[in-house]
């Protein structure tokens, strides 16, 4: 297992060298970001997704046309520094390169999404246990039967992110997660799997399974990945996201989206 550092910039430049690895644990601390990436033409759809998702689609940042730059981490690149990218055509996956500089264009626009893992660190400082962190794995991302409220030609359901928590622990959780409303605040489901149209937890849409032990109650966040969803089932011809779990870190810390 590759040991995180806490460090942003750090996390950055190794994933600009190369390393591809789930960013949950990195840079405690700091916020981390979900990325879609589209065409002036479309950036307007994208911008009004959000805008009317705001559980799912937080936005933090958009960038200026052609600018690879955020103000959430001075000097960073978003084309080198995610650990993994995903290319859609026509909503079709074509690619998951670890860079994207030569599918770059002036007129591409990047809109940065509020991301779970921020609340993450002040669970685990509550003594709440992250298990995917806890395994060096991969958060657990599904599909749900709830739809996004359409935007343009953008429309699609609400992937939402599991974590099993100790029953006696959930409303730390709650409280806990709903302190960070601009990284998608508290949960949008306890319990229930079928309530959301989930028909197996072990086989997640997006990311690894995650064990449920014993006396653990499986809590649903809505996720980032919610564009993603929507670029499968809108089919834009052109859109770059990141690919789902390897995060873009910033320089931001956490405590800045606590209310």
């Amino acid at each position: 297992m590759t040991t995180p550092t806490t460090d942003p910039a750090e996390a950055r430049a190794r994933f600009r060298a190369g390393l591809r690895v789930p960013t949950a644990g990195w840079a405690p601390g700091y916020a981390q970001a979900n990325m879609i990436i589209v065409p002036r033409d479309y950036a307007y759809d994208a911008l009004l997704f959000g805008q009317r998702n705001p559980k799912p689609c937080p936005i933090i940042d958009v960038t200026d046309p052609g600018s690879p730059h955020t103000a959430l981490a001075e000097g960073a690149d978003l084309r080198t520094d995610l650990p993994a990218y995903r290319v859609w055509r026509d909503g079709e996956l074509v690619d998951e390169p670890t860079d994207i500089t030569g599918y770059w264009t002036d007129d591409l626009v990047a809109f940065l999404i509020g991301c779970s893992f921020t609340f993450e660190t002040p669970m685990l400082a509550a003594g709440i246990e992250i298990r995917h962190i806890t395994t060096g794995g991969n958060v657990s991302m599904y599909k749900t039967n709830r739809p996004c409220r359409p935007a343009g030609r953008l429309s699609g359901p609400m992937v939402v992110s599991m974590r099993p928590i100790p029953a006696d622990r959930v409303a730390d959780a709650v409280r806990i997660s709903g302190q960070f409303p601009a990284v998608h605040g508290a949960p949008v489901h306890i319990g229930e799997p079928e309530a959301l149209g989930i028909k197996d937890l072990s086989t997640p849409d997006f990311g690894d399974p995650v064990e449920i032990r014993d006396g653990e109650v499986p809590v649903f966040w809505a996720c980032g990945v919610t564009p993603q969803a929507a670029i499968m089932a809108s089919h834009p011809p052109f859109a770059i996201t990141h690919a789902p779990g390897y995060m873009f870190v910033t320089d931001t810390p956490d405590h800045t989206y606590a209310v």
